[in-house]
C-alpha cells in the first residue's frame, strides 16, 4: 500500500497525510483543524455540506483501499479524522481563531480522546465492516466531541 498512488488512496490518507509517520490520525485532525479555519466561506450550510461530501467520498474510497490493503481499517485511511473533527468544529458555530484557541484546542484533545479510547457505541460503530465503518466512528467521536467542549462551554 506504500506505494499506492490511486485517487482512491490519494483521498482515503486525506492527500498522504495517512503516510506521516507516528500518529497518522492526529497529523490528519490537525490538518483538518488548520484547513477548517482557512476556508474562506464560513457558511454552516457550506461547511456541512462539505463535511456530508467527505463522509460519502470518505465512505466509497476507504472501503477500495481497505479492501486493497488486506487489513481492517488500516492506519493510512486518515479522511474519517478528518470528517470527524470537522463535525467536531462544525457543532460548536461561534468558534473563531484565535480568539477561542483554547477552546479549539479543547475540540481538538477531546476529538481525540474519544477517537482514540472508542467509548461506547463507538466501538459497535468501528465493527460495520468496509468504509461505511470506517467513517462512522470518526463521526460519533465528533458528535461526543462537539457535545463535551458545548457542555464545558455552558458550565465553566
Amino acid at each position: 500500500m506504500k506505494g499506492d498512488k490511486s485517487v482512491a488512496c490519494l483521498f482515503a490518507s486525506f492527500f498522504y497525510t495517512g503516510y506521516l509517520p507516528y500518529a497518522p490520525g492526529t497529523w490528519a485532525s490537525l490538518v483538518a483543524v488548520i484547513l477548517w479555519f482557512i476556508i474562506p466561506w464560513n457558511s454552516l450550510l457550506f461547511r456541512l455540506s462539505l463535511i456530508f461530501a467527505v463522509l460519502l467520498i470518505g465512505t466509497f474510497v476507504s472501503g477500495i483501499v481497505e479492501k486493497r490493503s488486506g487489513e481492517i481499517d488500516p492506519s493510512l485511511i486518515v479522511i474519517d479524522e478528518v470528517a470527524g473533527m470537522w463535525l467536531t468544529l462544525a457543532l460548536l458555530p461561534t468558534i473563531t481563531f484565535p480568539e477561542n484557541i483554547g477552546r479549539i484546542i479543547f475540540a481538538f484533545l477531546a476529538f481525540r480522546f474519544f477517537d482514540i479510547l472508542k467509548v461506547p457505541p463507538i466501538k459497535k460503530l468501528e465493527s460495520i465492516h468496509g468504509g461505511l465503518g470506517i467513517m462512522l466512528d470518526d463521526i460519533m467521536a465528533g458528535i461526543y466531541a462537539g457535545t463535551l467542549v458545548n457542555i464545558f462551554t455552558l458550565v465553566f
